[in-house]
């Protein structure tokens, strides 16, 4: 799923450079966050958190899905979370099986998803699940200018591809860029810097400042 007006966040809501290694999670997966750091010598694991409800998504108990490239150890396996406690105002979760830094180290990156019901109402503010963002017209300045065809997901951030009639486009799925997503109208909206979606014509870019022109030498000594 993907979430976060421009980010998919609880967010199953892509980084700058694709990973062919690392699987997608299933459209019934919601992305809650990504282990970061390992925090002391007992296993924890800094997070950043792609919900808007850790109160509900990290609780004892709550089993994740792990993506993680397939050369990874972790590959194809759950974590569950034994406790989420905050220090300093950052997130550090504890994970049952998880006893020591070198452990921990081993899960860095690896990004957290759950599974979700569909017919259940989202808990999330602008979430929205990979299936109903594929198919969406984009529209730039009321005008549609290609098709959403794809929705990737990496650590930084989610990557959408754009179809247009010149070819594919990748938008990161910011806010920044993403300014709406309308699943009624089937439409989503974005307000891309200029050169994203097209090429920049010679004319349209300043000219350098004329360095200035010597000073003529004096005559006179």
């Amino acid at each position: 799923m993907a979430a976060g007006c421009a980010s998919t966040s609880s967010t199953p809501t892509s980084s700058k450079v694709p990973d062919p290694k690392a699987p997608q999670p299933a459209d019934t997966q919601l992305r809650v966050g990504r282990l970061t750091k390992a925090h002391g010598l007992k296993g924890a694991i800094k997070v950043e958190l792609y919900t808007d409800a850790p109160e509900r998504r990290f609780v004892p108990g709550a089993v994740f899905s792990l993506q993680v490239p397939t050369s990874s150890p972790w590959h194809g396996k759950k974590l569950e979370l034994a406790e989420l406690k905050f220090y300093n105002a950052q997130p550090v979760a504890f994970f049952k099986d998880v006893s020591d830094r070198s452990t921990a180290e081993t899960l860095i990156k690896a990004i957290l998803w759950i599974e979700h019901d569909l017919d259940a109402p989202s808990d999330e503010e602008d979430a929205w699940f990979d299936h109903q963002l594929v198919g969406l017209t984009v529209l730039r300045d009321g005008v549609a200018v290609g098709t959403l065809t794809q929705v990737d997901h990496f650590p930084a951030q989610d990557l959408l591809t754009v179809k247009t009639a010149t070819g594919d486009v990748l938008v990161p799925f910011v806010k920044a860029i993403v300014a709406s997503v309308d699943i009624e109208a089937g439409t989503m909206t974005v307000t891309p810097p200029l050169g994203l979606f097209e090429e920049i014509a010679d004319d349209e870019v300043a000219d350098e400042p004329a360095e200035p022109d010597e000073p003529n030498a004096s005559a006179t000594e």
